[in-house]
């Protein structure tokens, strides 16, 4: 092994971040251009640079507008970046909404509509349904976000609760074609679940919507309540007629990602093993898994003489009880420590490819066999922060955070553990 363990767990982060970059994956799917106008819109963390990425490599004319997060825009020339807020939205997203919806308009069969679209969309493209205001939608997206429901869940709320989600985006486009280019950011790459699949036939129903409601206890705003059980103007379903030219290409995928990060780990004479591109559950739990399967390879000396490490991706969740901020690749790594507590050879790092873990300006951090002894001697106590739902708060006292700044993509959360065997 070359580089030090954490050296080397970086930099397989880095190439899985890089293997999703808008610039090295958007312009080998461009669709041909129309012989009318070609109308961008998107909505997601990377649809600014994927925006960009296109008006690089389009032969013809091109006019538009996408929404991503504060923080993420790229200067484009002809196709508008607005910045909206993530994870609860906001007005300006709430506006965007309106004006891309408005862009749909007197389009013809000879014109083509390119979405751009990757996770964060949802939030971003925040139109409230007919009756709603945004703060009954802030207010569900607060409620949804602590409450441990898992992406399809919390999308399913979204798109019966919106003007744009659940492939009404597509239907305003009808007559003209739509294209969309997907960046997953969901278990199994399912892209009526990504950014509440604004361009995709919707499956679930009004029903749905209230069962997660239910599930959950969620009784407030009122006014949400009084929509899903009215149940009127359903989502476009499987076999719309006015879906019919739409048409969906993923780009880039979890599994592409720890494939490339894969490569980094054979290069440096390191085993990968992918365990899996679509591990859900709450993150403790999920780490406690790892740790045995980590202990495991550790006692039986990996299945050859090199050392292995541990790949997975996916997106877990947080049921926030304590006073901490959460965060699912924190509290993944937290947990994981605590349970492997101090495995000679055992190192770790949980990050989100986006930059951000949950609501934070923080993508993960790493985790190493001194990690609870280091955290001890300055008085911070592993199994309280992890009770407390602290992981961040933790890490932060360590200084091992892992910092991207926004990375311009997102094709969900990334988990490595390396077993050196060494101690």
């Amino acid at each position: 092994m070359r580089q030090a363990p954490p050296h080397l767990l970086r930099a397989m982060f880095d190439a899985a971040v890089a293997s999703a970059l808008p610039d090295r994956c958007v312009p080998q799917h461009l669709p041909p251009p129309p012989r009318g106008r070609t109308v961008v819109v998107g909505a997601g963390k990377a649809s600014a640079a994927m925006a960009r990425a296109m008006e690089a490599h389009w032969p013809g004319d091109l006019s538009g507008l996408v929404v991503t997060r504060y923080g993420h825009a790229v200067p484009c020339e002809r196709i508008e970046i607005v910045e909206a807020s993530h994870p609860v939205p906001d007005a300006a997203g709430e506006q965007a909404a309106s004006r891309i919806l408005d862009l749909m308009r007197g389009l013809t069969p000879e014109d083509l509509v390119v979405a751009l679209i990757s996770g964060g969309g949802s939030s971003l493209l925040s139109l409230p349904a007919r009756g709603l205001t945004l703060a009954d939608k802030q207010a569900v997206n607060r409620a949804l976000l602590r409450s441990g429901a898992h992406i399809g869940e919390m999308n399913c709320v979204r798109k019966h609760l919106s003007a744009i989600k659940g492939g009404r985006l597509a239907a305003a486009a009808h007559p003209a074609p739509i294209v969309t280019l997907v960046m997953s950011d969901v278990p199994n790459d399912d892209p009526s679940v990504i950014a509440s699949g604004p361009t995709i036939p919707d499956a679930t129903t009004f029903a749905d919507a209230r069962a997660v409601f239910a599930k959950y206890g969620i009784t407030e705003p009122a006014a949400a309540l009084r929509h899903l059980e009215a149940g009127a103007d359903e989502t476009p379903k499987p076999g719309d007629a006015r879906l019919a030219g739409a048409r969906t290409v993923m780009i880039a995928t979890p599994q592409m990602s720890l494939e490339a990060a894969a490569a980094i780990a054979r290069d440096a004479g390191i085993t990968p093993m992918i365990l899996g591109d679509a591990i859900e559950g709450e993150a403790r739990e999920v780490g406690r898994v790892m740790a045995g399967i980590a202990r495991q390879v550790a006692r039986r000396g990996q299945p050859g003489p090199t050392p292995l490490v541990l790949l997975s991706g996916g997106e877990t969740t947080v049921t926030v009880r304590g006073g901490g901020r959460g965060g699912r690749n924190v509290e993944f790594l937290l947990s994981l420590a605590v349970e492997l507590d101090g495995l000679p050879g055992a190192f770790a790092l949980a990050a989100d490819t986006d930059g951000i873990d949950g609501a934070e300006e923080v993508a993960g951090a790493i985790a190493t066999p001194d990690t609870l002894a280091r955290a001890e001697a300055i008085g911070v106590s592993a199994k309280a922060r992890l009770a407390d739902n602290d992981g961040h708060g933790f890490f932060e006292a360590l200084g091992d955070q892992v910092v991207t700044g926004p990375t311009l993509t997102n094709v969900n959360d990334f988990r490595a553990i390396l077993v050196t065997g060494a101690a």
